[in-house]
């Protein structure tokens, strides 16, 4: 059984994660010679064309991780990854910061802790996910003037964690490389939404 929409990490000849990449760009990097190693289980076998002179078929076998040449001197500690609510809601495990239950997205919202009316920023430490039922009812006050409690401190994920929230299926063996990028203390060190246990396997072309 295979999924073609399976994406492949893809990190840095230092093992940095960078992003994720389909299966079409993942046989780039290995036809053009810029996979300086792999990790992970294989999830593609993918089957090329016959050389009409030795009559063999060629096939590239994709790994769940990547490594490719080079390294990436952007991602420093001062990188701050761009907010969207699909990650700020990932971050958050689709659960309102406020009533403590779980929504699906189209009855999330972004909530400011600190209004932007009262000088709050759009920044992931002043923003938490909310139902829109608690965000409608604390309305243009802070936690304290609504006497509603925040159930979680906001914070600013690193790199690392903000590419496993970008992630649609993690696989186990990506989620482990992610995870020892995590800070110690991570929030996201032990979540496990949307991480697959399983491999996927290969299709034949």
């Amino acid at each position: 059984m295979y999924d073609l929409s399976q994406q492949v990490l893809r990190t840095d000849a230092a093992g940095m994660p960078l992003e994720w990449i389909n299966y079409q760009d993942a046989v780039r990097f290995y036809h053009a010679g810029r996979v300086a190693y792999f990790l992970g289980g294989p999830i593609y076998k993918l089957r090329g064309g016959v050389n009409s002179l030795t009559g063999i078929q060629s096939e590239i076998e994709v790994n769940a991780i990547v490594a490719t040449h080079g390294t990436n001197k952007t991602l420093t500690h001062a990188y701050i990854p761009p907010l969207s609510n699909r990650t700020l809601f990932k971050r958050d495990g689709h659960i309102c910061m406020y009533c403590g239950q779980h929504f699906m997205t189209s009855l999330l919202s972004r909530d400011h802790v600190t209004p932007l009316s009262q000088g709050g920023e759009d920044l992931w430490q002043n923003v938490v996910t909310a139902c829109k039922r608690c965000n409608n009812h604390k309305a243009g006050r802070t936690p304290e003037q609504a006497n509603m409690k925040l159930l979680a401190i906001p914070f600013r994920p690193n790199h690392a964690e903000y590419i496993y929230l970008k992630g649609k299926r993690v696989l186990a063996d990506q989620m482990d490389f992610l995870r020892s990028h995590f800070p110690r203390k991570s929030p996201l060190r032990n979540r496990e939404d949307g991480v697959q246990q399983s491999p996927v396997f290969a299709p034949k072309n």
